[in-house]
């Protein structure tokens, strides 16, 4: 017998309710911090540029970006000057285009991705719009780079503040309303075919797609944030690619030479379809989270060193 539709809402709102942190001191200074990202009109610019872009190759033009052999070994001398990076089962990462997904603990995983990943076929990063544009080394990088699709979303954070705010902390109300007023939902029918065109057409131009199906920072190593969002399947689907699952471990927490581990998966194929059924992209879903699951460490125990610039190379690629 199948659940209600207000059964599985419930559901969904108490299982995304348990994901959210604790509204502590840090989580508010996050929220507003994400406010002023929200208001910034270079940041907001940059984005609008970055999807414009997009559209513009996507309907034929041109794009001038930097090679993808020169992004790859800027962010590969930048990353393995700070962190020791171990790359496991590298042969398992196909030499066409696919749709590489992974579990998400810290803004630096897309590019630790980009600076393991080959340079050929390039990669273009789907990911939060405010994260990857907050930090000004990040904004002069992705300028040159290119190669990204920003997606608009409220951060774990905000939503920790609003459902606060809404539970009768009234120091918390201003807030929670900035929140609403300021940070864009992103998820309008309007923006989210948007996105699809945007990447069949990197697909169907030979280039592959890096993005992370939890939809938001996880909060433990090891542990995967689900049920995950269905875009990955659906966009796999639609386009034929194959879905590599890869674990990130050890990005949670950084500090100063820090090992950091790349687990490559075996690559998911499933056959094409245009117009995917529900049930055809939940089962692409099931398989999906099902690999990411197999490839986390059961038992991660953070190492016993000295967390060398902890606090600082944590907020560098915050």
């Amino acid at each position: 017998m199948s659940q209600s539709p207000l059964i599985s809402q419930q559901q969904q709102s108490d299982t995304q309710a348990s994901l959210l942190p604790p509204v502590t001191e840090e989580t508010i200074n996050r929220a507003i911090e994400g406010i002023a990202y929200a208001r910034d009109r270079h940041a907001n610019e940059m984005i609008r540029q970055a999807l414009l872009s997009q559209e513009t190759v996507a309907e034929g033009g041109s794009e001038r970006k930097i090679s993808g052999e020169l992004r790859r070994r800027v962010l590969r001398t930048l990353i393995h000057a700070l962190f020791r990076v171990k790359v496991e089962f590298p042969e398992q990462i196909p030499t066409t285009p696919a749709l590489v997904v992974a579990n998400h603990l810290n803004h630096i995983d897309p590019f630790l991705l980009l600076s393991e990943l080959p340079a050929h076929p390039y990669y273009h990063i789907l990911g939060d719009a405010r994260t990857l544009y907050n930090q000004w080394w990040k904004r002069q990088f992705l300028r040159l780079a290119k190669g990204v699709i920003p997606i608009e979303r409220v951060w774990k954070e905000e939503l920790a503040v609003i459902e606060a705010a809404k539970a009768g902390r009234d120091d918390l109300t201003e807030l929670a309303t900035n929140i609403q007023k300021y940070v864009p939902q992103g998820n309008s029918i309007e923006t989210l075919r948007r996105v699809d065109r945007i990447a069949q057409n990197i697909f169907a131009r030979g280039e592959g797609i890096i993005l992370f199906p939890e939809g938001r920072l996880g909060n433990l190593e090891g542990q995967l944030s689900v049920p995950l969002k269905r875009g990955a399947a659906i966009y796999a689907l639609r386009s034929g690619v194959p879905i590599l699952p890869v674990a990130l471990i050890g990005t949670q927490d950084l500090y100063f030479r820090k090992q950091l581990t790349v687990r490559i998966g075996k690559p998911l194929v499933f056959p094409q379809s245009s117009r995917p059924k529900a049930q055809e992209s939940q089962k692409a879903t099931d398989e999906l989270e099902a690999a990411l699951i197999e490839l986390l460490p059961k038992d991660y125990r953070e190492p016993e060193e000295p967390k060398l610039l902890n606090h600082f190379l944590n907020h560098m690629f915050w």
